[in-house]
């Protein structure tokens, strides 16, 4: 099949992976409201994805050697779809901590087997990942975006606004049904490979994925109450949102791109970093919040598809991407998920949010120092001249 096939499986799949978390965070202020939930309660609907995301992680590999790769992602692409949903049956608090658990699971199998896809089909390719990344940045600002205005012109209709995303799903399953019919499971046995938890450079990744992914999910949960806090409109906090959102995407089309013309893979790391840091200081300043937001979206928008290069350019196989991608984003992910409930914490303790922006300070300093302690060796970064000559 031609390439352009397998890369628009690669787009819609990773279509698919934030809209059942990014469209709650949209409208986190409405749901707390109309159900009468406390901040801590609903930042489990962002926190219980991510932890899944985290904890079944290992399981993607496990099933992927057993059943196959592209039937694992079509399991995984059904389970969100099917989450997103059964949101229209009842909004209640139950109902969207079951879904939150259900797609979660789903985003965990998908998340490092889209590593492994990419390894397979586009093996000289790790820039590939930015069509990955900037997939599910689209679609997160779909949903961020476009939730709240659905909700409105809706009669606040909290069901509709929520699961109209498996829109999405559908799509993405109707078009990996083909390509499984078209991709049969080998026949012949492969070696399975095991997470590598003793590797140093593997822990480094791990690590840094927890930082990057609690800054993420943080911002991500908590951008419109923050925004609220400070006197924006309903209406201002989710555009702040939804540019938080938008900026990440020409970052994470650019970036993966310049690591590999540079090679300085760590270099790029630092400088997003840098730059949640000075979106941070921004929001403690009296100033307007979008500087703050760009600079936090350009941040959030490097770290990701670095995080998702950084075993693809570690390993030698697609086996060994899956795996390595697998351990990173089992703890990272864990770690993650964690940073909106401290967050919510924080606030309910509080009233405000100046102690937990600090708190992400601390979090984005943790984060460079790991950077600065990788060790990248020519085997973790491939340039483009290093690929011509594998190709000879």
């Amino acid at each position: 099949m031609k390439k352009s096939f397998y890369l628009f499986a690669l787009f819609i799949a990773a279509l698919n992976l934030r809209p059942i978390i990014t469209s709650v965070a949209s409208i986190m202020s409405m749901i707390q409201s109309e159900l009468g939930i406390s901040a801590l309660t609903a930042s489990l609907l962002t926190t219980l994805p991510v932890l899944c995301m985290g904890l079944f992680a290992p399981a993607a590999t496990t099933l992927s050697q057993r059943i196959g790769l592209e039937r694992t992602i079509f399991i995984s692409l059904l389970l969100i779809t099917l989450a997103t949903a059964l949101r229209s049956v009842d909004p209640s608090v139950t109902v969207l901590i079951l879904t939150a658990l259900v797609g979660g699971i789903g985003i965990s199998l998908a998340g490092p087997l889209l590593s492994s896809f990419i390894k397979k089909y586009f093996p000289a390719s790790p820039g590939i990942v930015s069509i990955y990344s900037v997939s599910m940045t689209i679609g997160a600002a779909l949903a961020s975006g476009l939730t709240i205005p659905i909700y409105t012109q809706r009669q606040h209709n909290l069901s509709l606004a929520l699961s109209c995303w498996a829109i999405l799903g559908i799509v993405a399953v109707l078009f990996w049904v083909g390509l499984i019919r078209k991709n049969k499971p080998s026949s012949s046995r492969t070696e399975r490979v095991k997470l590598p938890l003793g590797n140093k450079k593997a822990i480094q990744f791990t690590l840094f994925f927890g930082f990057m992914a609690s800054m993420f999910y943080s911002l991500t949960a908590w951008i419109s109450p923050i925004a609220l806090s400070f006197g924006y409109s309903s209406q201002s906090a989710a555009i702040l949102l939804t540019v938080f959102t938008l900026i990440q995407v020409p970052v994470a089309l650019l970036i993966p791109n310049l690591v590999n013309r540079s090679g300085k893979i760590k270099l790029w790391l630092v400088l997003c970093s840098v730059s949640e840091l000075i979106g941070l200081v921004f929001l403690l300043s009296p100033m307007p919040m979008l500087p703050a937001v760009i600079f936090l979206g350009i941040g959030a928008g490097g770290l990701f598809p670095l995080a998702l290069m950084l075993p693809i350019m570690a390993t030698n196989t697609a086996e060994e991407a899956g795996t390595w991608s697998a351990m990173s984003q089992m703890g990272g992910y864990i770690m993650g998920a964690f940073g909106p409930l401290v967050i919510g914490w924080i606030f309910d303790l509080s009233g405000q949010f100046y102690g937990a922006i600090m708190a992400m300070l601390v979090i984005v300093l943790l984060m460079i120092s790991v950077q600065l302690s990788m060790n990248m060796g020519r085997k973790a970064v491939e340039t483009p001249h290093d690929n011509k000559l594998q190709n000879n």
